[in-house]
């Protein structure tokens, strides 16, 4: 089993492959990239159980042969090489390896490539086709907000609801939560399913550089996401996702706008000087003025800064966490931003002043915390 491929051509693809492979893992082959050789085509496959990705690669061969690759001494190597064609023997037999580059030999030893688990297949799947840009758009609006707490395991994802009439996204930690909506993606039936945080953090990154629409086929227990050369398959968190729309508060009398570039530089700056173990913010507002501050009694540290704002209501004073400002105020991308609000212990909704796409539709909430008299 002999190939010869450039060294760029294939580095680039293992190192988002190498984003699904575990620091550790129960099955020693999972350590390894899977080649499938194919004539002039060369499949590679990682996986760690619960998300395998493939994707193609192009070489020059006439032959055909299976081989599991040790991933990091592969990656290692490829990284410190220059432009250049890699020449790869393959003894089948003893799974040894020998690539030559330039006057450079390197010899290492692979694994059996049957012993590779199975890409997992999907019976009666359910499709629709997604643009890539909206669907890295909308992972990359939601997913800071997804929790990471194993004793709730379905909200350790993004949930994904189709209707004939648009694509919801949503994602919570029970602190903060955010709801995406798109018009212009719809499903001929109604269905939904929670996909984890890893594969969509690979997936947001592989996206991030490619215009295709992405196929997106699913069922009860896995997704598979197809786009150019490469499949992406990974299990989906079994479970029944919190009631989103029962904790949204609907009467909201208290509106604060505000230039969301103003409130969050000043947010970040005054939570230096917050808890670090609460991060407790305050916002009080009086008529057209807000003050955004924080106090640290325990090292004596304190901040207040002034902004400019409208606001319709009574004045009040509410208490939030900062980081989770700063991360909803970081995720959007509109001038002002309005804070709906009814009571200092009840969530407060951040919005978009102005939504520049007609199709999108986001929604962010965020709980308070209680204020130091």
């Amino acid at each position: 089993m002999n190939f010869i491929v450039s060294s760029t051509t294939l580095l680039k693809p293992l190192q988002q492959l190498n984003s699904v492979l575990n620091s550790s893992n129960v099955l020693p082959i999972l350590d390894n990239f899977l080649f499938d050789l194919d004539n002039n085509v060369l499949t590679i496959t990682a996986s760690d159980l619960e998300t395998t990705m493939t994707t193609k690669v192009p070489v020059r061969s006439e032959m055909k042969g299976l081989i599991a690759v040790p991933a990091k001494m592969l990656l290692d190597t490829l990284k410190t090489l220059p432009e250049m064609p890699i020449s790869f023997q393959v003894n089948v037999n003893d799974y040894s390896i020998e690539m030559s580059a330039g006057e450079g030999k390197y010899h290492l030893t692979g694994f059996d490539g049957d012993d590779f688990p199975k890409v997992p297949s999907l019976d009666n799947p359910s499709k629709l086709a997604i643009n890539s840009y909206i669907l890295a758009l909308g992972i990359n609006k939601t997913i800071f907000a997804s929790g990471n707490d194993d004793l709730r395991p379905t909200m350790n994802g993004v949930f994904f609801q189709l209707s004939p009439d648009d694509l919801t996204m949503v994602a919570t930690d029970a602190h903060k939560l955010v709801r995406y909506k798109r018009s212009d993606v719809k499903s001929s039936a109604s269905a939904s399913f929670i996909v984890p945080k890893k594969p969509l953090n690979i997936l947001k990154n592989v996206l991030g550089n490619v215009d295709t629409d992405v196929a997106v086929e699913y069922n009860a227990s896995n997704a598979f996401f197809s786009f150019n050369e490469t499949n992406l398959i990974c299990r989906l968190v079994d479970g029944k996702y919190p009631n989103y729309e029962a904790v949204i508060p609907k009467e909201n009398p208290n509106k604060l706008t505000v230039d969301r570039g103003l409130l969050l530089n000043s947010v970040k700056r005054v939570m230096l000087y917050s808890n670090k173990t609460t991060y407790q913010t305050r916002l009080k507002i009086t008529g057209s003025e807000l003050q955004v501050s924080a106090e640290d009694f325990d090292f004596n540290n304190a901040a207040n800064e002034r902004i400019t704002c409208s606001f319709i209501g009574d004045d009040m004073e509410i208490g939030f966490n900062a980081k989770f400002l700063v991360d909803m105020l970081s995720n959007l991308d509109c001038e002002n931003i309005i804070l709906e609000m009814s009571m200092p212990n009840r969530a407060g909704i951040i919005l978009p002043e102005n939504n520049e796409n007609k199709d999108e539709d986001i929604l962010m909430l965020v709980m308070p915390v209680m204020l130091n008299s």
